[in-house]
């Protein structure tokens, strides 16, 4: 049976950057479910897919098989068999990605391509709607999460150290808005599952919150091994 840990939280708390860090640690796979939807796209644009045509959205995309492996330490994805790291950054790859994620016929075939990786792999996943939709069963779950002014600063610092011009309190309004469109979506909306920790690691390094995920994996490790072993004893 496969170990999986599931990571939601809103945008900006650096889920993914944490994510990579913990299945580094913890000689996981991370799951990078933005590139599987990349993938997607890329796809529907081979197949020269309308994004605006619903149906032919819904009908060619349960053509597309996409999983992801590690080679020599590389994230690779895999669409029918090919190795398409090459062509998910591109910006038209993006804006097809943009356009077609939202549609409930990509994200159905997404959430079962996610869910088959997760149950042939010892892997770490994150996104909004991970530990509530797409695994529930997860073994551990993290909320992760970061007031909207730290997420802001730290996709401003992240801005500027590229040499690009922005504005510190447009980022949060956005944050702001971004969450509260997510959190209010029809469909998966962002929020925190039931039997999910909450971690908030707005006055946290990186370094320190993938310890505090060791220690709440190590914890939950435990209380199953001690939870199995009562067990067997009462069938004994």
């Amino acid at each position: 049976m496969s170990y999986n840990i599931a990571i939601d939280g809103p945008a900006g708390a650096g889920k993914s950057t944490i994510a990579k860090a913990l299945a580094k640690r913890l000689n996981l796979i991370y799951v990078d479910t933005g590139a599987m939807y990349r993938a997607m796209a890329l796809y529907l644009l081979r197949e020269r897919i309308n994004p605006d045509d619903a149906q032919a959205v819904s009908e060619n995309c349960e053509e597309a098989d996409i999983t992801i492996r590690y080679e020599d330490g590389v994230q690779v994805v895999y669409l029918n068999g090919e190795n398409v790291n090459a062509f998910l950054r591109t910006e038209e790859v993006g804006n097809m990605a943009s356009k077609t994620s939202p549609q409930p016929a990509i994200r159905k075939k997404l959430v079962e391509l996610q869910q088959k990786l997760a149950a042939n792999s010892d892997c770490v996943m994150d996104g909004r709607d991970i530990g509530t939709c797409v695994l529930p069963n997860a073994d551990v779950k993290i909320y992760m999460t970061a007031s909207s002014y730290v997420r802001a600063k730290r996709r401003f610092d992240e801005l500027t150290a590229k040499g690009e011009s922005c504005d510190l309190e447009k980022i949060k309004a956005d944050i702001e808005e971004r969450d509260y469109r997510d959190m209010h979506r029809e469909t998966s909306p962002l929020k925190q599952a039931e039997d999910a920790l909450l971690l908030d690691t707005s006055d946290m390094t990186i370094e320190e919150v993938v310890s505090a995920m060791i220690s709440i994996c190590e914890e939950k490790n435990a209380a199953r091994n001690q939870k199995g072993a009562e067990k067997s004893k009462e069938d004994i």
